[in-house]
């Protein structure tokens, strides 16, 4: 078979910062580091989550990057008191009373520090799944909600005994949740789009749990290319909830940016009476982007809410009173009239998730003070929002009465010049380095450059030939780039897609910056290990991968499980324009970056083995036995 040219390696020295090999068998052997901040030094805070005392007087911050939890207070602006937590802490929540701080502290086996903030200081811990966050008490204080991140899951915790009671399982990396009013609901915003990508539609969802029940009763789906899903807040009133993503257009060719070509970004409002969406509100201008939204806060009245836009900086300040009475004047369907007047343009009901200004009159964006930069986590702390800034270790504090004012800035420490990796990590999340602001590198491969499940028509390799968008872990050590190999190196993968995803030119050490970030990324150990060990079905797994009946070592040999060539796998559809040759990737941390093949066509690796391999050509599974498939997919999951 044909072979296209590629570099290969001679040894692992290239990955040893990574991946460190000992005496142990396979993958076993690799010892994986983990942080949930890996890029950041030591003495960066990185602030993740802010919550406020019920007074509003202070806020709490977690420095995702220095085990802290920083008190500040607002009106003076200063901070008062650090805490520390162990490990890095994700997520806060605050007894109604103001006392008691719960703080989620990420890992394989997470924890929650419970902090009595009259002593400031940790007094019990709990635990729960992999990488844990989003921490919400119930209205009695008596359960705590996690959501565990790589689980799929959801921990209910009864506080007085520090037991876990249940997990309840929901569709995929749930980052944020909300609990309704009544305590009856509790909705949980899913970061992915789960299944397949070649096959519409294509989006995450919200899961609404029955908290008595302690199980999923329904799947509110977003619009079609809805995927990374950041906050989910229910308005005080108890009426509304609002969940951040970005809502790709990804059935069209990446030809232009313009009017959200490509990635636009939203916000999109549930009606909780019925437990329904009520619609998708785009947070875009025509001509400007508003990328990547993350943190949603709601003024005490509900009429008012705040977006953080994380890639342009800046914060949204919005009507919402006004929104929901713009969504009211809007018929279901659109009549012949209504079609016809050009001063507007939603007609009905279902133009609204198009429409790039139905926010004009009802929305102040408001660019962040010079140096404050990555607006992730929101709070409204008496009248002001205050926004967490994850690159600058800083607050900034907006008064909501007097919006078009001078912000405040409030450091969290002292400013320090980021090093090249941590400048990669900025520009990969940054849409300054984009045309118009649209998007980042990070709209499309979120999570730290991972994936965004779903399928995207880049010019690498023509137009109409639509590619899962990959993994971006090890893309510098495994060469060739992209699902054919087309681009030689990730480096050169790198400096194109800044050209022609990003429309822009950069400076060249954008693009250095951005490779010194992607070459320090570590891998994940994964949730199907067993205290960190393989399970008794994926060690059966590993002997039938490395066996010469099943083949599957020979394209992805350890340590960096691919060979760095393209292969006919038998993969090929009629978008792939006679093409059959597809690069082998590497199968680390493929637990998260499903879904699979080149086309996105398979939901699972059961489909990769068998429904997707008819005549044994990436694998040779036909012969298998349903319990051998079993361990086969336990042990490759599990790397």
């Amino acid at each position: 078979m044909r072979r296209l040219p590629t570099r290969t390696i001679a040894d692992t020295n290239a990955v040893a910062s990574v991946l460190k090999p000992s005496r142990l068998s396979g993958w076993l052997g690799l010892v994986l580091i983990f942080a949930s901040a890996s890029v950041w030094a030591g003495d960066r805070l990185s602030p993740a989550a802010i919550v406020a005392s019920p007074d509003g007087a202070k806020v709490y911050v977690a420095c995702g990057s220095d085990a802290q939890v920083k008190v500040v207070d607002v009106l003076v602006g200063q901070v008062t008191a650090s805490i520390r937590v162990q490990p890095n802490p994700t997520g806060l929540a605050l007894s109604s009373d103001g006392n008691r701080l719960f703080v989620t502290c990420a890992g394989t086996t997470s924890k929650i520090c419970m902090v009595d903030l009259l002593r400031g200081k940790v007094i019990e811990t709990l635990t729960a799944g992999h990488t844990a966050m989003a921490p919400v008490l119930s209205p009695d204080g008596k359960i705590l909600f996690v959501c565990n991140q790589f689980n799929d899951d959801v921990s209910v915790l009864e506080i007085a005994s520090g037991k876990e009671l249940r997990r309840i399982p929901v569709r995929r990396e749930p980052v944020a949740a909300a609990l309704t009013l009544d305590g009856q609901y509790l909705l949980v915003a899913n970061h992915l789009p789960a299944g397949r990508a070649d096959q519409p539609p294509v989006a995450a969802v919200v899961s609404v749990i029955d908290v008595a029940a302690g199980r999923v009763v329904k799947e509110l789906p977003l619009p079609n290319g809805s995927s990374s899903l950041q906050d989910i807040r229910i308005s005080p009133d108890g009426k509304y909830a609002v969940v951040t993503h970005i809502l790709g257009r990804y059935a069209m060719p990446t030809t232009q940016l313009d009017r959200g070509w490509m990635n636009t970004n939203a916000k999109t409002i549930i009606a909780l009476d019925r437990l329904e969406i009520l619609n998708t509100v785009l947070l875009d201008d025509v001509d400007r982007g508003a990328a990547n939204p993350w943190g949603v806060a709601w003024s005490a009245d509900s009429r008012t809410l705040v977006v953080a836009h994380a890639g342009t900086h800046e914060v949204s300040v919005i009507d919402f009173a006004g929104v929901l009475a713009r969504l009211a004047k809007l018929p279901a369907t659109a009549s012949a009239e209504a079609a016809a007047d050009y001063s507007r343009s939603s007609h009905s009901q279902s133009d609204v998730p198009n429409d790039l200004a139905f926010l004009v009159g009802l929305r102040q964006r408001i660019k962040l003070p010079a140096g404050d930069l990555g607006p992730r986590s929101l709070v409204v702390a008496g009248n002001c929002a205050v926004s967490a800034n994850y690159f600058s270790d800083s607050l900034t504090v907006i008064d909501l009465a007097q919006p078009g004012a001078a912000a405040r800035r409030i450091a969290l420490g002292p400013k320090l010049e980021m090093s090249l990796t941590q400048r990669g990590e900025f520009f990969f999340h940054d849409a300054g380095i984009c045309f118009q602001g649209w998007q980042s590198c990070a709209s499309c491969h979120p999570g730290d450059g991972r994936v965004d499940g779903l399928n995207w028509d880049l010019l690498n390799d023509g137009i109409g030939n639509p590619k899962n968008t990959k993994n971006l872990l090890l893309v510098h050590q495994t060469p060739p780039a992209m699902s054919t190999g087309i681009r030689d190196s990730a480096e050169t993968a790198v400096r194109a897609g800044i050209r022609h995803i990003l429309f822009t030119v950069q400076p060249p050490e954008v693009a250095s910056a951005l490779d010194a970030w992607l070459k320090s990324l570590p891998p994940v150990p994964s949730p199907h290990l067993v205290n960190g060990k393989f399970s008794a079905a994926a060690k059966r797994g590993e002997e039938l991968f490395r066996s010469r009946a099943v083949g599957c070592s020979q394209c992805h040999p350890a340590p960096l499980f691919t060979d760095l060539h393209t292969s006919p796998v038998g993969t090929g559809g009629p978008l792939d324009q006679g093409l059959e040759q597809f690069d082998t990737p590497t199968l680390i941390e493929v637990w998260r970056t499903a879904p699979y093949l080149h086309d996105g066509s398979a939901a699972t690796l059961r489909d990769v083995l068998i429904t997707r391999n008819p005549n044994n050509e990436h694998g040779k599974t036909s012969q298998l036995t349903p319990s051998q498939v079993d361990d086969l997919i336990a042990y490759v999951l599990s790397l």
